[in-house]
């Protein structure tokens, strides 16, 4: 049986409502107008940000004034206050760049990372500082250890581990024995695309690419370029300049080194995981306070005993402290002794972890505080 309507007969039907179709002259002098509000706060906060350097007084140089705490507590507040439309990811962003101008009022920082022009390590740096930071692109992570030790670069920028690949080992070892502290990380998530002069995957007989950006897409170029010669350089940047100058050559690198080195993308992206992510980590030559969320890494140097490494661990868990990584690599004058870098959640300043590396260490262990920096906001 056919419904019937529940309308009553003579009753006329309701008009569906037709929003108005906004005026575009409007729209646009609405926006001129926000627009001009946003620059006027932006110069504001400028002048603001001078007068707090007014108030440190004549410091040395820029990295005097730049405080990593301080700008993770401004970021989280900007995530915490987001409500859309534009992602957290984006905001972080424009912050960061407002950030980065405000303090390159009193001078640019200079940041060494593994060059040349194009790396990710160099994506980090601005990710993490902004482009008004002035990089500085080196040919080694030793040489960025060395650099900013020496006092040529405010900060450096290494990656120390791949979320498929692993840790870093280079960037580890170097930490055995210089004095330099971890002052922040990074997490850039990497997508690697094969680039050429030609564009053309039949001309491919050899690629060029960092050894972790070769085994990041093994399987991909196993597949599609079985037989081709692979070949092991410095960066993924120092692959793409070699590969612009053959036809027959490619690289493995991501879409900044593609532009800066004027190829063409074959196929991309072609890691083999989609959750393809490295941790950079930034070092400096100071500590800094705590941010409100921090990590702290620690190399230990134990004693050859049975439970040595029991010892260590066994407060840290005693107070609820997580344990992110521990990675053993072998103690440089020492034969067959091992150091242990441990990553811990929380501030070397505060409890509990203060308390646990106090007692970590009344039983004769070395235990040395590379850094606790804020946790990375992605």
């Amino acid at each position: 049986m056919a419904k019937k309507s529940s309308s009553k007969p003579g009753t006329p039907k309701a008009s569906p409502v037709v929003e108005a179709k906004p005026d575009l002259s409007q729209v646009r002098a609405q926006i001129d107008g926000i627009d001009q509000q946003i620059q006027a706060l932006i110069a504001e906060r400028a002048n603001w940000a001078h007068q707090v350097g007014k108030a440190k007084g004549k410091l040395a140089a820029a990295v005097d004034y730049y405080r990593p705490e301080r700008e993770a507590q401004v970021l989280r507040r900007v995530v915490d206050r987001n409500d859309g439309p534009l992602s957290d990811d984006v905001l972080v962003r424009l912050f960061r760049e407002v950030m980065s101008a405000c303090l390159a009022q009193q001078e640019p920082l200079k940041i060494g990372y593994l060059g040349p022009e194009g790396t990710f390590s160099q994506q980090a740096v601005y990710k993490h500082f902004g482009h008004s930071a002035h990089g500085l692109p080196l040919g080694s992570i030793e040489e960025v250890f060395q650099e900013v030790a020496a006092g040529n670069a405010d900060f450096g920028v290494v990656p120390v581990e791949n979320s498929g690949q692993g840790t870093i080992q280079v960037t580890l070892d170097l930490f055995l024995t210089s004095p330099l502290r971890i002052c922040g990380e990074v997490e850039l998530r990497v997508h690697q695309y094969l680039l050429s002069r030609s564009g053309r995957m039949e001309d491919v007989e050899r690629i060029f690419g960092h050894p972790q950006a070769l085994a990041q897409t093994g399987g991909w170029t196993r597949t599609h370029l079985p037989g081709v010669e692979k070949i092991p350089v410095s960066s993924n940047a120092e692959g793409a300049r070699r590969a612009r100058s053959a036809d027959d050559a490619a690289a493995i690198a991501g879409e900044t080194a593609a532009i800066v080195y004027g190829l063409k993308k074959i196929a991309g992206p072609i890691e083999d995981r989609s959750d393809n992510t490295t941790r950079f980590l930034v070092i400096g030559r100071q500590a800094f306070p705590p941010s409100g969320n921090d990590r702290t890494s620690l190399l230990v140097f134990i004693r050859d005993r049975p439970g040595a490494l029991y010892g260590v661990l066994e407060p840290l868990a005693r107070r609820g402290i997580s344990m992110n990584r521990i990675e053993s690599r072998p103690e440089h004058g020492h034969k067959w002794q091992y150091a242990f870098f441990i990553d811990v959640a929380g501030h070397c300043d505060e409890s509990p972890l203060k308390d646990a590396l106090d007692e970590i260490g009344q039983h004769g262990d070395e235990v040395r505080v590379l850094g606790s920096y804020p946790v990375a906001i992605t």
